[in-house]
């Protein structure tokens, strides 16, 4: 057996985090206790730092990363709510190649890795889905289906800042139970100078470089303009514009097993598919191990070309008002030429079956038809966004603003795939060494996560011709697009005394998601035609060293063909077209209609001796959603013996699920500034966070039983899935939040924070009978959907944040500075298994147990953290940056699907600047420097599903400032 827990290697990582945070707080204790406190200024009406006894730094221009920390540090002091940030005083300074590998270095905020880059953001080791994200204050949309932003859309050269909002207050867009991340734009007006900026950066990838016929070099360019001007009588105006080409492949090798996972008998030697346990017989005591329906060896060559601009405006034509557009624009176009080596029923005919005590299948022998299949990818992804505001100081005490703004993104997946299938005959029709469809293979996982699969020697994987049955052609065209568009007014009126402010507002907002899918296939079984195509498009194996990082592969190529030539030779054209009939059971289309209220009040005063200052308020929210699907149409044809069968027709049912609910969000933020560098923060508030637009589909798929002879129509059904489910409520919480900061000098902070949320109810699998009519007969079958439980959770969590510059050593040691992150989470959420967790009759209440463990909260981790090291020494700055997350459980978009898991991820990345002059620096960066694979399993955590390697990527460039 093997140890697939990482938790000792945990245990001596946070002892080592321990003494070393220990001996760091000391070290910071005795200098700042010696030095003058150079505190940044506390918000109005807070303690006023004591003035410094003899002069400081304070007139040297800071830059770089020591800029980036000192301004984060400041602007986090004075908010009135727990918040932190990453920002800087000069654009193009933020410490990461994206705004994903900037955000994961801010205290309890942590990735998912795609591609070897940082994509979805978890907040506290939460999942992304209980984060929101707002673009200048305004929702966005994405092209995946869920609410998570790609942060990888923008390059982190263009923007200028980023804030997470840990506890929540009433004007803050609601969504976030974790919190909200807000990334910023530049106001030129505000901004204040001239700026001009050019970058070029040259990419190496290793492993792209092991791609037969393919170059290992991309580049990135960036470019901003800001400016400002005088226009007379009609005030001042700012512009501010940046645009971007990233020309970067993202090579990829991956193995992975089917997402379908059967409970084995082990008792049972079969013939066939392995013979399944019910949730009843498993719960009873049954032995079984988890099998996947297929595993795939993935070899992939991708081109990828990204395209970026954001813009603003502002304009003030007098003092009073404040005038402010914004457009944000990116296209991303990239291809993947995939050629998969699958072996299409691992769970077939399984022998010598060896497995765990956690019921993971460690090895067995069995025989499966192997497939070699070639998916030509195509995606194109446009994302458009902006939005105009106004700030209008109508007296000395009353402000009114408004904001309307859009966004919008389109994705389009277009994939051609061809699939070749062995058989007891080549493609030249001469008998096979094995003669027979179904190739003897040996399964192993006791090496590792890497799964590892033998075929039979006599079986040459690298042969085409062997290659020669079950042609499938398939054209798969998948569009999305998800559209956001909202306005909002609000007004604030000033007093004087203990409440400084009241705020109130309201706001609507009208989202819907549509996701379009057209499935064209195409069988050809003419083994003349199946020998020209064959031969007319063969290829060699399109890398080298494939999966040569991964341990004990035994499976290192194998035949390739040509997927464009396949379709040529087949079908006479590359691409076929779309279908006749665009509709189909997976279509999804979503309208979401919200309009919010709030009312918000801002306080400061003292509490005693003891300045405080805060906010309450509170935030109402009606929301409406309308479903519309589909529901495929079948045919009852009689046999001549009377039995019946069913076939799929065209006929389609639409149908339309509604749902409506009301939330009232009530919070109070308070701040003590207790001394003249300790402030204290207390915050309590109840969040929300919405299902998913993807898990909302209304559709219903109906799989068949195998066979063609049934006594009546109910028997030939199989199952009914749900596509999405429509009455999903959102996740509710109640929340409260303790925190202790220490700002001794303006580059130090000590900070921890206490957290604790109490959810209304996880997800469950329910079964609910639902009526069909097919062919004139109403049928009543139990249709599996996730609804939201009435099982009570918990999160409580710590967060702590050191970071100093270590001015205290004698130089040049003092450009040295440090900082470290660290987030604790403890949850008992459960989400089910939709196959083989427990199960509730809503109807009756009953529960049938599930024959595996719940999983938690989507993307929760309980253990993340981050370490920054740096050193500054006049033009000079190197940093290293490490982030750690603990395994966590990652819903599919889309739900209603079983458990995935990701196992723990360590990454280190480098970056590097050197100042020539005034005007010009060299730049590198190193993502990934040790080539960390990112691994998942399936559906229990250690049951290897899947792994990817990316390889590290390098950069290096010049950057030009006038």
């Amino acid at each position: 057996m093997r140890d697939v827990t990482p938790q000792s290697r945990f245990t001596v990582r946070s002892r080592l985090l321990g003494g070393g945070v220990a001996l760091w707080c000391l070290a910071m204790a005795a200098p700042a206790a010696a030095q003058v406190t150079s505190a940044p200024p506390p918000a109005d009406g807070a303690a006023t730092p004591a003035e410094p006894a003899e002069p400081t730094d304070s007139d040297i221009i800071v830059t770089g990363i020591r800029n980036t920390i000192e301004t984060s540090i400041a602007t986090k002091r004075n908010e009135n709510a727990i918040v932190d940030v990453l920002t800087s005083s000069d654009i193009g300074d933020l410490p990461a190649l994206s705004i994903g590998e900037a955000i994961q270095t801010i205290t309890g905020a942590t990735s998912h890795q795609e591609k070897g880059g940082a994509t979805e953001i978890s907040l506290r080791g939460l999942g992304s889905f209980l984060s929101a994200t707002t673009f200048n204050g305004r929702e966005a949309s994405n092209g995946s289906g869920d609410r998570a932003v790609n942060f990888n859309q923008f390059p982190s050269e263009l923007v200028s800042g980023i804030k997470i909002y840990k506890s929540q207050q009433a004007n803050i867009i609601e969504g976030g139970v974790a919190g909200t991340i807000e990334l910023e734009t530049l106001r030129p007006l505000d901004y204040g100078k001239r700026s001009l900026q050019a970058e070029v950066k040259g990419n190496y990838n290793p492993y792209q470089d092991k791609i037969r016929g393919q170059g290992a070099w991309g580049w990135r360019g960036t470019a901003s303009y800001v400016d400002q001007f005088n226009l007379g009588s009609l005030g001042d105006i700012g512009i501010a514009i940046g645009v971007q080409r990233n020309q970067v492949n993202n090579p990829e090798e991956t193995y992975a097993a089917g997402s379908t996972y059967y409970a084995c008998n082990p008792l049972v030697v079969s013939t066939g598919t392995c013979a399944q346990v019910t949730r009843q017989q498993g719960a009873a005591g049954a032995a079984f191990y988890l099998a996947p329906n297929s595993a795939t060896f993935r070899q992939i060559t991708e081109q990828d070309k990204r395209d970026a601009i954001i813009g603003s405006l502002q304009w003030k034509p007098d003092p009073t008002v404040d005038i402010n557009l914004d457009v944000q624009y990116s296209k991303r176009n990239y291809s993947e030429d995939r050629h998969d080596l699958t072996i299409a029923e691992t769970a077939y005919s399984l022998r010598n079956v060896v497995y765990d005590d956690q019921h993971r299948l460690v090895s067995a022998t069995g025989s499966s038809s192997i497939d070699t299949v070639g998916n030509y990818l195509t995606r194109s992804e446009e994302y458009l966004g902006g939005g105009g505001s106004m700030n209008w100081k109508a007296t000395d005490r009353l402000t009114l603003s408004t904001d309307v703004s859009y966004s919008q993104t389109k994705r389009r997946t277009l994939q051609r795939t061809v699939r070749l299938r062995t058989d007891p005959f080549d493609v030249n029709n001469v008998r096979t060494a094995i003669n027979n469809q179904r190739i003897p293979f040996t399964y192993d996982t006791s090496g590792g996560f890497a799964t590892n699969i033998t075929l039979d020697p006599r079986f040459n994987v690298n042969d085409w011709s062997l290659f020669s049955d079950d042609a499938r052609l398939r054209r798969d065209d998948e569009y999305k697009q998800d559209t956001i568009f909202a306005s909002r007014i609000d007004a604030a009126y000033e007093f004087e005394g203990l409440l400084k402010k009241i705020e109130v507002g309201g706001r609507y907002s009208r989202r819907r998601y549509l996701n379009i899918n057209d499935l064209v296939e195409i069988t050809q079984d003419d083994r003349t035609v199946d020998q020209r195509v064959n031969n007319a498009c063969r290829t060699a194996f399109p890398q080298a060293g494939y999966l040569k990082d991964a341990p004990g592969q035994s499976i290192t190529s194998w035949a390739t063909f040509d997927t464009l030539c396949q379709f040529r030779g087949y079908l006479g054209t590359e691409d076929p077209g779309i279908g006749a009939d665009t509709r189909a059971v997976d279509n999804a289309d979503v309208t979401e209609k919200v309009w919010s209220g709030y009312a918000m009040g801002s306080y400061e005063g003292q509490l005693g001796s003891t300045p405080v200052r805060g906010n309450f308020g509170v935030r109402v929210v009606q929301t409406d959603v309308v479903s519309l699907g589909l529901r495929s149409g079948l045919n009852v044809i009689t046999n001549s013996d009377g039995s019946v069968r069913l076939v799929e027709n065209d006929n389609f049912e639409t149908q339309t699920l509604t749902n409506s609910y009301f939330r009232a969000l009530p919070s109070i933020n308070a701040n003590f500034d207790v001394s003249d560098t300790v402030v204290a923060r207390v915050a309590a508030y109840r969040a929300m966070s919405r299902p998913a637009p993807s898990d909302l589909a209304a559709g219903r798929t109906i799989a068949l039983e195998d066979g063609t002879a049934f006594t009546n129509v109910a028997d030939a059904i199989g199952q009914v899935v749900a596509d999405g489910s429509p009455s999903l409520k959102p996740i509710m919480s109640w929340n409260g939040d303790v925190a202790l900061e220490w700002y001794p000098n303006k580059d130090t902070i000590v900070a921890g924070t206490l957290y604790y949320k109490s959810f209304g109810g996880g997800f469950t699998p329910v079964l609910i009978d639902e009526t069909f009519t097919i062919g004139g007969q109403d049928v009543v079958v139990p249709v599996t959907q996730r609804q939201n439980s009435a099982e009570k959770s918990r999160v409580y969590g710590l967060e702590l944040t050191l970071s100093n510059r270590f001015s205290w050593l004698p130089a040049p040691f003092d450009g040295l500075g440090a900082k470290v992150s660290y987030n604790y989470a403890d949850s008992n959420f459960k989400n089910y298994d939709i196959r083989l967790g427990d199960v509730v009759d809503p109807t009756t209440g009953v529960v049938t147990p599930g024959i595996i463990p719940a999983a938690n909260l989507s993307g929760y981790s309980k253990h993340t953290g981050s370490g920054q090291l740096y050193y500054q020494l006049k033009g000079l700055s190197l940093e290293a940056i490490y982030t750690y997350r603990s395994r966590y459980y990652q819903d599919f978009v889309g739900g209603n699907s079983q458990l995935r898991y990701v196992r723990p991820s360590n990454l280190i990345n480098l970056r590097a600047s050197y100042d020539i002059n005034r005007n010009a620096s060299l730049r590198f960066e190193a993502l990934n420097v040790f080539n960390n694979p990112k691994v998942t399993d399936m559906p229990v955590y250690g049951n290897s599903r899947q792994y990817h390697y990316y390889g590290p990527k390098y950069f290096v460039g010049i950057r030009v400032r006038l």
